[in-house]
């Protein structure tokens, strides 16, 4: 026999599960804004953090060469080096690390736009282009923003699209969790 009990059951899982995604949305929201406030300080996080990804990746590298023949050895060994020397070179020198990232970001979103817009000429005529085309107008303008104003652009530019992506991320989360919330909770709660 089963007892009766409230806090069994799916519907309690899925109240705690919704629970956990609304405390964690709070944390993602606080962080993006955090990171809006100070793009900086956000922005050298993000070249330390991409630093000790490197590293780890450079050790992965060096540890998986003595996998295979010698041609792997030597190839994997060099490309843990370089994965090793890049992350040394994101930690010892941050700034120069977070204007390498903000250059590249420039880079890649202005061929992201030129692939949108060529994008846009093949399907013109079908629904949903014309946001297509304002994607890719939007995108180019950005990506040419961060470019021109390049080095100074380093300092505002990857803080503060970490912080807007933690923010819409956190308002999603939000949604998802008081949604789920209230499914739980039957109608009219």
């Amino acid at each position: 026999m089963i007892a009766a009990n409230p806090n069994a059951g799916p519907g309690a899982l899925v109240r705690k599960a919704g629970a956990w995604v609304v405390a964690m949305a709070v944390v993602f929201i606080v962080l993006g804004l955090m990171a809006i406030v100070e793009p900086a300080v956000a922005g050298l996080a993000v070249a330390i953090f991409v630093g000790w990804l490197l590293i780890f990746g450079g050790a992965a590298h060096i540890v998986s060469a003595f996998g295979g023949g010698a041609a792997r050895l030597v190839w994997q060994l060099l490309v843990g080096a370089a994965y090793l020397f890049g992350g040394i070179y994101f930690l010892t020198h941050p700034l120069l690390g977070l204007g390498t990232l903000t250059l590249l970001l420039a880079s890649i979103l202005m061929v992201e736009a030129i692939l949108e817009i060529v994008a846009y000429f093949k399907t013109r005529g079908e629904a949903g282009s014309g946001a297509q085309l304002l994607n890719a107008i939007i995108t180019i303008l950005l990506g040419g923003m961060i470019w021109v104003h390049w080095p100074s652009s380093s300092v505002w530019a990857i803080g503060t699209l970490v912080g807007v992506n933690l923010l819409m991320t956190g308002f999603s989360r939000l949604a998802l969790g008081l949604t789920a919330r209230r499914l739980v909770s039957g109608p009219g709660a």
